[in-house]
């Protein structure tokens, strides 16, 4: 204990979604492995999500108190995958009362941090970094070129834009526009039912107090988004703006975490892979959050089916809820269906491990930022079906912003819903992903 006396101490306080979690704990072991004294603040239902880095960093501390409870978020939920993104508000309003438990904590401690690494949806703790008298630095899951965006929307003049109106960056490079279902669905919504209501007005002051941070943090990497990365740290005034990703190409926890499960499943999907040629398979997966409409994933399934591609469908298992509220996943015995063609896994998969196949040449994805960073990073083709959050953002990066654009990336529409755009757009990419393969070689 004597020599944490004489280390930097760095309390880091993740955001329950995994999205949002994995990365920064991704972070937190490069901090841990280079000396620094770290102590993890969660919650107990999220203290399993814990266990790869401490079997790796016995070190790292963990500081758990008690979820606060709250009127929108049943007893016993803890983490965002047990509430969907209609959580986010009741959420960070929850955590934000832990901030007295972790001031007295503080103060009884005999090495206290001198810093918080925390995420930028709890961008109220900035200003319990001020009252602690310690700097807080931002991380940001997402990306340079959404963070800039959010950060215009949230820390400008909010209630001045108009709800359906377009939104313009006349200023930002390449003076990108949205139109307002494109804009990040948290914002939207706050503009739309949230203003003057006090839960979504404390989730505005800590986006707006995200930009007063001492650093900010970001996953990402200078030749994708140096030109947003400059233009943050403009907007903050200091060079306090680090790119430190993609972080899941850091050797460390690895993306199972524990568990023999999910070995076996690894196992047998690289194996089911190892059948088939170079960039052959279309991988699809729309994220740990993002669920189907009924509609949209029985087009899905039929143009997958009439598609003639090779692919790997993971999707989300559903509860009686989802479906009663119109979420759906492939129809019955769509997998017999594709069988030898086609896998398809309810549950977990392992994306990276997936990704970076020798098979894998496609990715029908979400363009969640963990996704986008993901692909990129194995080299595949991104065929694009954002949703909401950042994603449309992501997508417009990848179309706009990335110099010699991607094979092939489509953002015609939001919902497809008709088997044939999908059958059209899946077996058109692939095949232009394969001759243009071809034509390098």
């Amino acid at each position: 204990m004597s020599s944490c006396r004489h280390q930097l101490h760095v309390l880091v306080f993740p955001y329950p979604a995994q999205g949002h979690m994995l990365p920064l704990l991704h972070l937190t072991h490069q901090l841990s492995i280079r000396g620094l004294h770290i102590t993890i603040l969660i919650t107990p239902k999220n203290l399993p999500i814990l266990n790869p880095i401490l079997a790796v960093n016995p070190s790292i501390q963990t500081l758990v108190f008690p979820f606060p409870s709250h009127p929108s978020i049943p007893p016993g939920v803890e983490n965002l995958k047990d509430l969907g993104n209609n959580g986010n508000i009741p959420m960070i309003n929850a955590l934000s009362k832990l901030q007295g438990e972790i001031i007295h904590w503080f103060k009884s401690h005999s090495n206290p941090p001198a810093v918080i690494l925390s995420d930028f949806f709890l961008g109220w703790t900035h200003h319990l970094a001020d009252q602690l008298g310690i700097p807080r630095i931002a991380f940001y899951c997402s990306g340079a070129f959404y963070t800039a965006i959010s950060d215009r929307l949230w820390g400008g003049d909010a209630e001045s834009v108009k709800p359906g109106s377009e939104l313009e960056f006349q200023d930002f490079p390449g003076a990108p526009s949205f139109t307002w279902e494109q804009a990040p669905s948290l914002f939207r919504l706050y503009r739309e039912t949230g203003v003057g209501d006090p839960s979504f007005e404390a989730v505005k002051a800590g986006m707006a107090a995200n930009g007063l941070s001492w650093a900010s943090v970001f996953n990402t990497f200078e030749a994708l988004e140096g030109q947003f990365l400059e233009h943050l740290g403009k907007k903050m005034g200091h060079p306090r703006v680090f790119s430190v990703g993609p972080l899941h190409l850091f050797k460390g926890p690895n993306e199972s975490g524990s568990g023999e499960e999910r070995f076996r499943a690894s196992v047998e999907v690289l194996s089911w892979l190892d059948q088939f040629d170079d960039d052959s398979v279309l991988y699809v997966c729309f994220g740990s959050q993002k669920l189907l409409k009924k509609a949209q994933a029985e087009a899905l399934a039929l143009g997958l089916e009439k598609s003639g591609v090779r692919f790997i469908w993971a999707e989300r298992p559903l509860t009686a809820q989802q479906v009663a509220n119109g979420y759906g996943s492939a129809p019955d015995g769509f997998g017999d269906q594709v069988a030898g063609r086609g896998l398809l896994i309810k549950g977990w998969a392992p994306q990276v491990s997936i990704l970076s196949h020798r098979a894998v040449g496609g990715f029908l994805s979400h363009c969640g930022w963990n996704s986008v960073l993901e692909a990129i990073a194995a080299g595949v083709m991104i065929l694009g079906w954002p949703m909401e959050a950042d994603q449309y953002i992501d997508a417009k990066l990848l179309v706009d912003y990335t110099g010699p654009r991607p094979e092939c990336v489509t953002v015609e529409t939001p919902c497809p819903t008709q088997m044939s755009w999908l059958r059209k757009s899946v077996s058109q990419c692939m095949g232009t992903w394969l001759r243009g393969l071809e034509q390098r070689n």
